[in-house]
């Protein structure tokens, strides 16, 4: 070991090597479709892309996927493979005028040469919506033929005109064998080989990302040099570790909604193991925890109701804690709310019983408020009508009294049906008493359900 203030042998060795050579990932880029490791789902024969490319027939297209699956290289490879002229542009630093200009050398290219134009435009989705009109005419009457490639959700970042013009082809993180395949082919490049466990470590923490593994994967033959000296580069357990550090969590746009959707379809499924964990998964991404909170009020009434009427009180209170703790502290809280709605019993009948009244009033006429319920706390109400025959709950035993609360239109209707499921059993049970209905036999005869 070096001791404090002494230079880091291997690691200045590590440094010194990377910076002679350009980055493995360029080095290894495909040549040609064939050499593309993973998306075979596009790129296999007679796939749909590549039945296009191989045709020559490539229209617009959106290659949307994650970072490292391959979207830029693809582009590339599709433009050499077409007899269309390639332009590469980035929607980070493009503008309206260049959008233009590249438009004008189309038009002059198909009418000099007779060859059309490729526009492959990466990040498409920082692109504003002014941007993508000005790119709208030329890719309408075919012009251009737009490439763009996104890690975002399009149909959340692409204008619908421009996306409804393009076929859109989604890549697939990166699995084990592709990543593995990968991995072997940087260690050739390399002259180096690995340990199973050391190529297994960088394969599992890549995350289907290409790039980050052949980046990771250089460093740590990088590391494994150092300790080599001279002789054979061999990439061990400890080289992968050193290499890979602390892996960033993605989570792009698109991330935000599956992730937030897995979190209440857990939750909803009482499963509160799948629920911690897509928690922690939007908490180390960052994720604003009044959002988790949110989400968590809303599902306490959505799938748990009056199954246990607590939850929401529960929810709300997480929700408070966020305010007034802060993070990172709030998130046991959100922890302990989402457990126990995941474990709560399950009832969406106030929910669904909301959307049916919804579809009732939404369809038409329903009735006015019978006369007995309408206000009569001013004055010449009384002389309306407006009370009589009301009958004050408060003053009858029990604190009820059967009388009409629905539009005589409606008399009749049921919009609540209640589960069996926990305290809703037992509230609906003393409910359907009162109305005089037989009291149903089985699992809703008391406090019972579960998750």
């Amino acid at each position: 070991m070096h001791g404090p203030g002494e230079p880091d042998l291997f690691g200045a060795a590590a440094q010194d090597r990377l910076e002679r050579r350009g980055p493995l990932a360029d080095r290894l880029r495909p040549r040609t479709l064939d050499e593309v490791v993973g998306q075979e789902q596009l790129l296999g024969p007679g796939r749909p892309l590549r039945a296009l490319v191989d045709a020559d027939r490539l229209s617009s297209v959106i290659l949307w996927g994650p970072p490292g699956t391959g979207k830029t290289t693809i582009a590339r490879l599709v433009a050499e493979a077409s007899s269309k002229a390639f332009v590469p542009l980035s929607a980070v630093t493009a503008t309206v005028k260049d959008i233009r200009q590249t438009a004008a050398e189309a038009e002059h290219r198909l009418g000099a040469h007779g060859q059309g134009t490729i526009l492959f435009l990466d990040e498409i989705h920082r692109f504003t919506k002014a941007q993508q009109d000005a790119l709208l005419p030329s890719v309408e009457t075919g012009l251009l033929v737009l490439v763009g490639a996104t890690t975002e959700n399009p149909y959340f970042e692409v204008n619908p005109p421009l996306l409804s013009r393009s076929t859109l082809f989604r890549l697939e993180p990166l699995d084990g064998d592709a990543l593995t395949e990968l991995a072997r082919r940087g260690l050739a490049a390399e002259g180096a080989d690995a340990d199973d466990d050391a190529l297994a470590h960088l394969v599992d923490r890549s995350g289907g990302d290409g790039r980050h593994l052949l980046t990771s994967l250089e460093v740590a033959v990088a590391l494994a040099a150092g300790r080599a000296g001279s002789g054979p580069v061999h990439v061990a357990l400890v080289d992968a570790e050193g290499a890979l550090g602390a892996s960033p969590v993605r989570y792009g746009r698109d991330d935000h909604y599956d992730v937030v959707s897995a979190f209440i379809k857990s939750i909803r499924g009482s499963d509160p193991d799948a629920a911690l964990h897509w928690l922690a998964r939007m908490v180390e991404a960052g994720e604003d925890p009044r959002f988790i909170a949110r989400r968590l009020v809303v599902a306490a009434s959505e799938d748990i109701g009056m199954a246990d009427p607590l939850a929401l009180v529960v929810a709300d209170a997480a929700a408070r804690a966020v305010e007034f703790v802060g993070f990172p502290e709030a998130r046991i809280n959100l922890a302990q709310a989402a457990v126990h709605l995941a474990l709560a019993p399950k009832s969406n009948a106030a929910y669904a019983g909301l959307e049916a009244a919804l579809g009732d009033v939404r369809s038409g006429p329903v009735g006015e408020v019978p006369a007995h319920l309408r206000d009569a706390s001013y004055r010449g109400a009384a002389r309306l009508g407006h009370g009589r025959g009301y009958r004050y709950p408060h003053g009858e035993p029990g604190a009820w009294v059967d009388q009409q609360y629905l539009p005589d239109e409606l008399l009749g209707t049921v919009y609540y049906r209640p589960t069996a499921e926990g305290a809703e059993a037992r509230l609906a049970a003393r409910w359907r008493e009162r109305r005089g209905e037989v009291r149903p036999e089985g699992p809703g005869d008391g406090e019972t359900g579960g998750p």
